[in-house]
């Protein structure tokens, strides 16, 4: 037969067992709530971009540094700036022919260049990396006291042209965005987002700057 004082000491036993229980499901919670988090960011992060860009190989591959050693003007020799201020990014056939009205060497894209684009006069089909949506306006102008670099990175030392990834639901490159979408990067063309360039302007200039001077 139990007395009073049996039954008090067997209440804090219970008590103990219930607080143990409340701590183990709110581990168990904790734990399945960072389990979701991270594996939401490497889905937002790593996954998603992965499904929602193509990759597309160019017409002909091309070797910046080759032409980089053979030019008197560094990226000026191709990319240059019109008179009426704007940008010409893309050389033409006329440009390239200068140099390649007949293949100089047994590459097979300057064969390939030479027989399929200058022979016939027909300009190659170029998919442009940085080519900005249809409400974006961008003046390489206004920036051009500013290394090719700082956004297109190390180009002028490339042997062959990078895959062109392109976005899926709104067709334009992923390098208008940068190739990391988490905005982290050591370098500054690694994430080119809006608010990349936004913080940019307001280092340089003190204010981000009206929405119309980007967006028409």
């Amino acid at each position: 037969m139990s007395t009073p004082d049996d039954n008090e000491k067997k209440i804090p036993s219970e008590n103990h067992d219930g607080e143990k229980e409340g701590n183990a499901t709110l581990g168990f919670a904790i734990l399945f709530f960072m389990a979701g988090l991270i594996g939401s960011l490497l889905v937002g992060w790593v996954v998603f971009p992965k499904l929602l860009y193509s990759q597309k190989e160019q017409p002909i591959d091309f070797n910046h540094q080759v032409h980089m050693d053979a030019v008197s003007d560094g990226c000026q020799s191709c990319h240059f700036y019109r008179e009426d201020g704007t940008f010409a990014g893309v050389p033409t056939l006329a440009q390239c022919s200068e140099c390649h009205e007949s293949a100089q060497t047994e590459d097979p894209n300057e064969v390939k260049f030479v027989d399929e684009y200058v022979t016939p006069g027909k300009e190659v089909p170029w998919l442009i990396y940085a080519r900005q949506p249809d409400c974006v306006f961008f003046s390489h102008a206004a920036h051009k006291e500013m290394e090719c670099k700082t956004c297109h990175g190390d180009i002028g030392e490339s042997t062959s042209l990078k895959p062109y990834e392109e976005n899926r639901i709104t067709g334009y490159s992923r390098d208008i965005w940068g190739d990391n979408i988490g905005g982290f990067g050591k370098n500054t063309w690694d994430s080119m987002k809006m608010d990349d360039c936004a913080a940019c302007h307001e280092r340089e200039t003190g204010s981000k700057g009206p929405c119309f001077q980007c967006h028409k």
